[in-house]
């Protein structure tokens, strides 16, 4: 199909002239005392990720109008943070209208109170979880294809969203890969990036839910969940103001203070949420996951990354104090 290597060349030429525009209007994130990466790159190659949406909109007779709203409206907001720094009051309202017009697109206006409060907070936490956990090189785009890929797999046997979104997402994560999958990244996502690709994942797991009637399949977003609630923990318990930028999450102290490769821990994050992806759907289509099975299995996580993260964290100490 034509589309796709149309699509793949204008995201590609977009991506090299806005590389061009950033360099020029000095776009770029230098490192600090707070960053986890080496050297100055450019700042928000992660708007191919909104333009893939906006391409397959364009090109499939402006379907899911609401979705593209809200897409683009977070996007357009995201990209001026990412030029400076606006009020948190600022993009928290914009992420809540553009989960509104999600769900609006979904028909979940009618749904009751007490559904609806829930899918607000997991869905607003969802992304603003996902933007905290960009902070490596790697880790967004290869978590993104780990989610997309499952997405794809499933979406073939019971279709839940068009097929050509997710290939074209898939082609958008791909062409910035090549700039950000690297030891010296030559781009970083940015909000505009990051907060993107989490709106739209979320939405592709409402949708699955919804057509297969199986929450379990939440277990797709796990390793950044449970990331993202320990490490919240874990700086509430040490008195630490949770909105101010960190060093805490695992894997932060994995290529932080380990010294790992950004790469191999973006790679394994991916690897182990892939496998639990894989082993998600394997018991769901051999009629194995139950409730308790799920609640078994986010228990038996949950315990891992804990016993991982105080041995990290332990050998971490161990280090500091031996200078």
């Amino acid at each position: 199909m034509i589309l796709y290597p149309v699509s793949a060349f204008v995201l590609l030429a977009t991506l090299l002239l806005y590389f061009k525009l950033a360099e020029r209007y000095q776009i770029i994130d230098r490192p600090n005392e707070r960053s986890s990466h080496r050297g100055v790159a450019i700042r928000g190659g992660g708007i191919v990720f909104p333009l893939a949406a906006l391409l397959w909109f364009v090109s499939h007779g402006f379907a899911l109008p609401w979705l593209i709203a809200g897409l683009l409206l977070v996007a357009a907001v995201s990209f001026l943070d990412d030029l400076r720094t606006l009020p948190g009051s600022i993009r928290f309202l914009v992420q809540f209208i553009a989960v509104s017009l999600m769900l609006l697109q979904l028909d979940f206006v009618g749904l009751p109170w007490y559904l609806v409060i829930p899918l607000y907070i997991l869905l607003l936490g969802w992304i603003n979880a996902f933007n905290f956990l960009d902070g490596i090189n790697a880790i967004t785009p290869f978590y993104s294809l780990a989610a997309l890929g499952s997405f794809m797999v499933l979406n073939h046997r019971q279709p839940f969203a068009p097929p050509p979104l997710l290939i074209l997402l898939i082609i958008a994560v791909v062409i910035f890969s090549f700039f950000n999958a690297r030891r010296l990244a030559r781009t970083f996502a940015g909000d505009v990036g990051s907060i993107s690709m989490a709106f739209l994942l979320g939405y592709l797991m409402i949708c699955l839910v919804s057509v297969t009637g199986r929450f379990e399949y939440v277990l797709f977003f796990i390793v950044y969940a449970l990331d993202s609630v320990v490490t919240i923990l874990y700086r509430l318990f040490r008195r630490e103001n949770i909105f101010r930028a960190h060093r805490s999450h695992l894997y932060q102290w994995l290529s932080n203070e380990l010294g790992w490769p950004h790469v191999l821990v973006a790679s394994l994050y991916a690897v182990v949420q892939l496998m639990i992806n894989i082993f998600t759907i394997v018991l769901i289509r051999q009629e194995i996951m139950k409730l308790s099975i799920f609640l078994v299995t986010v228990a038996v996580l949950s315990l891992v990354y804990l016993v991982i993260r105080c041995a990290i964290g332990k050998r971490i100490g161990a280090g500091m104090n031996s200078h």
